[in-house]
């Protein structure tokens, strides 16, 4: 079985191309999600993110409070650093747990779906990165109307992002939105018989 990381910046249409593969049958994570999860409460990772960014970032109710722990983690230089050993090895650990239950049930592709795998922890464990890209107006339109957020706060976004030309060099197939929904799901399946093929 192969791990695909499919990636993609804000607004490219790659939840389309994700939601499209799980109506085909294939096993798809959320690494969004389970990125989530792991600041749940019960989570292994508390105890550390407590320890080394203080107990303010935890409610009263136990939960993480995620903007004050983003706050503390990216205002000091080693913040994002720690932040990422400290939650990686959980994240990764839940995902590959999902791809050997998928492995055992005989699937061929296994995806994670993710915005940030490229230079993450996780993109080692993919055999092959599949990017989904759009053109940079179409997908500042498409987070416009999705987030009701104004073009310049959409740019913003963007431009905090990974390049796409940095995506697409880490990146063994891509597919491009630059057409209507018909063609995306044509060259969504185009990409399946790729990455079946062995690249």
């Amino acid at each position: 079985m192969k791990i695909i990381g499919l990636t993609g910046r804000s607004g490219c249409g790659k939840s389309t191309v994700s939601a499209y593969y799980r109506q085909l049958g294939y096993p798809v994570a959320d690494a969004d999600l389970v990125a989530r999860q792991v600041l749940g409460p019960g989570s292994s990772c508390i105890p550390k993110l407590v320890e080394a960014f203080g107990p303010d970032i935890l409610g009263p109710d136990g939960k993480v409070r995620r903007r004050l722990l983003a706050d503390r983690a990216f205002s000091r230089p080693d913040g994002s650093d720690i932040l990422v050993k400290i939650t990686h090895p959980e994240i990764n650990r839940r995902l590959l747990e999902q791809a050997y239950a998928a492995e055992k049930m005989g699937s061929a592709l296994f995806f994670v779906d993710g915005a940030v795998i490229v230079g993450a922890p996780f993109e080692s464990c993919c055999d092959a990165i599949l990017l989904v890209s759009a053109p940079l107006e179409d997908s500042v339109r498409r987070i416009c109307a999705r987030d009701s957020i104004s073009e310049e706060s959409a740019r913003r976004r963007l431009d905090a992002q990974l390049s796409e030309e940095t995506l697409r060099a880490a990146s063994r197939v891509e597919i491009r939105n630059d057409s209507d929904l018909p063609t995306l799901l044509l060259r969504a399946e185009q990409a399946l018989d790729t990455l079946k093929g062995g690249m």
